[in-house]
């Protein structure tokens, strides 16, 4: 936990999960430099009486200092959403002081102030902008903010061809801050998200099939390297059984499972709202009209019944946001053991240097290698 002080008072915030290892903050200096512009913009402070509206708010600081304005946030991440009601109680504000929307929801009708915190993902902010702009006029204040790293010329282009003319500020402590004066008027043409590709022809059950990625969803253009090692090497399995594909992205590996044995129950689970809704469409688009889906919005198997499930998958990420660690993978890791039914297997894809072999065989006291190239290896663990 850490604190931010801020014009308005200093806040508590945390990360979700919270963890005391864990040196990365809650917030940074781009949400303080943006709080800031708000409260000593040259003309006065901004009015924030009208609707307010913050995209991406990474973990909920921002709709935190703001929860006296009534904001709605609208976000991708299921984690971000926690965080967000975990800081508002940490605070002592009423969790009904900003409303949550998710990526996937309509925007309000009318946006009077919107503030985004730029992604990592181009597309994502492009979607964004693209699912906005119908709501916003030509009075809305529109305020993005990230630091120096995150915006680019493609950046400002991009506000500037959705929303209406852009500029930035002055760096300040390795944050900026964009400024967008939206055009009603302006022609940006049609939201170029969701998009299509073929799987490859060499990958089993799920060859020449179309994925659908909406937009911030990992491998959006073509099947990573990682994936299609993982669909080679998954064995034709039969009978009843519970698969989860944690940390599905768009899909491809849970319907891989489905297709290859069509008495399977496959429950998609990730904390990103764009990947939910690519594997909820790539299902669709290609498994039995009976099969049998579930799509869980969670932070990895946590709330999963215990001692259920019979096969999970894995590609686990080994970053959060622009910080890299093995946090996220050690709490899938985790969690699928507690998830798994005694004589069921967890499969797990990574790239070689990662050393995930040693967290399994920690955990499950065993680990084999069932597939590998020179720069990612498939890894086979069973509950005992």
């Amino acid at each position: 936990m850490d604190r931010m002080t801020t014009a308005r008072g200093d806040l508590d915030l945390a990360r979700f999960p919270e963890d005391p290892r864990d040196p990365l903050r809650a917030w940074d200096a781009a949400d303080a430099y943006l709080l800031r512009h708000l409260d000593e913009h040259e003309g006065g402070p901004v009015d924030l009486s009208g609707s307010l509206v913050v995209v991406g708010d990474r973990w909920g600081a921002l709709s935190t200092a703001l929860a006296a304005h009534d904001p709605v946030q609208i976000g991708d991440s299921y984690l971000g959403r926690q965080a967000t009601r975990a800081n508002l109680e940490r605070n002592g504000l009423d969790a009904d002081a900003v409303r949550l929307r998710t990526t996937r929801d309509a925007p309000p009708d009318r946006i009077d102030v919107l503030l985004v915190r730029v992604p990592k993902s181009l597309a994502l902010l492009e979607d964004q902008l693209h699912r906005l702009a119908p709501h916003v006029h030509e009075d809305t204040v529109v305020v993005g903010a990230g630091m120096v790293t995150e915006i680019h010329t493609s950046t400002l282009k991009l506000f500037e061809r959705v929303l209406g003319p852009t500029r930035t500020s002055l760096a300040v402590r390795k944050a900026r801050l964009i400024f967008c004066s939206p055009d009603p008027g302006l022609s940006r043409g049609a939201n170029p998200w969701p998009r299509s590709y073929a799987l490859p022809a060499d990958i089993g059950v799920v060859s020449g099939l179309t994925v659908v990625n909406h937009a911030g969803v990992f491998s959006a253009e073509r099947l990573d390297a990682g994936t299609r090692l993982l669909l080679r090497a998954l064995p034709a399995r039969t009978g009843p059984e519970h698969v989860v594909d944690l940390g599905c992205g768009n899909g491809v590996i849970g319907l891989a499972a489905a297709l290859s044995n069509h008495e399977a129950e496959v429950t998609f689970i990730d904390e990103s709202y764009q990947a939910l809704a690519s594997a909820e469409s790539t299902f669709q688009a290609n498994a039995p009209v009976d099969a049998t889906a579930h799509f869980v919005a969670a932070d990895g198997l946590s709330g999963f019944p215990p001692g259920t499930a019979d096969l999970v998958l894995n590609n686990p990420p080994f970053h959060t946001h622009r910080g890299r660690t093995d946090a996220t993978a050690w709490r899938m890791f985790n969690g699928s053991r507690a998830a798994l039914r005694r004589g069921g297997e967890l499969w797990v894809v990574g790239n070689r240097h990662l050393g995930y072999h040693v967290k399994l065989r920690r955990l499950f006291g065993n680990c084999a290698v069932v597939a590998s190239d020179p720069k990612f290896v498939v890894l086979r663990a069973v509950k005992r």
